[in-house]
């Protein structure tokens, strides 16, 4: 239940003309929204987020304290639920189901244990037993024998879209695992070059990185 944790960096800083994240986002904030004077360091920003958002109220004195800060949860904590009835609301979505064409497969990606977002901390995954690379797709093992492939075998993964554009990542080794057959997941963002700018989910805009037709073939 702790939702903000301190998270040191453990890489190395890039080469070049290349920014820290905390100056990108403050050099933005301060030239697109008046008031705003935020410097490149996280106790600015974060004394900007304490003003906007309940439960974090003198944020950096409490992380320092106590390492860690947990939001309060209606839901979580009293049971109660922000609706006109008082109760939880259910609601069925109008999707249809996914499928792939025979001989491809439908891609999800998905992140690893130690990383947030786009931002990897290492290349470990222990949720699903990855050390040391990121360059993997998940296959179920049935799909793997038909396919005439062997675990860490390197492939090549290709997406199909309707736009006429070839999109293609190479150098991904197969993992087998246990996902349903005519599936397969990789990591983002490693993946994202599979995936087309125009698709994406209605309403939201959200890119549908959860359902990518491809096809994979032995490198």
């Amino acid at each position: 239940n702790v939702d903000f944790v301190f998270s040191p960096g453990c890489f190395a800083p890039g080469a070049g003309a290349c920014n820290a994240g905390t100056s990108n986002y403050a050099n933005v904030a301060n030239a697109t929204l008046e008031g705003w004077e935020l410097e490149a360091d996280y106790d600015s920003i974060r004394r900007a987020i304490a003003r906007v958002v309940p439960g974090l109220e003198d944020m950096n004195t409490r992380l320092l304290r106590d390492g860690y800060i947990v939001l309060p949860h209606p839901v979580r904590d009293e049971r109660r639920f922000p609706t006109p009835s008082g109760k939880a609301r259910f609601s069925v979505p109008r999707t249809g189901s996914a499928r792939a064409p025979e001989g491809r497969y439908l891609l999800t990606t998905l992140r690893t244990h130690d990383q947030f977002n786009t931002t990897v901390y290492t290349s470990n995954d222990r949720y699903r037993g990855i050390r040391g690379s990121r360059r993997v797709v998940f296959m179920h093992l049935d799909d793997m024998r038909k396919c005439g492939l062997q675990a860490r075998d390197r492939v090549r993964i290709t997406s199909h879209y309707d736009d006429g554009q070839n999109r293609v990542v190479e150098g991904f080794a197969v993992i087998p695992y246990d996902i349903p057959r005519g599936c397969v997941a990789a990591y983002y963002p490693e993946a994202n070059p599979l995936v087309a700018l125009a698709s994406y989910a209605y309403g939201s805009k959200t890119p549908a990185y959860k359902s990518v037709v491809v096809s994979i073939d032995r490198q």
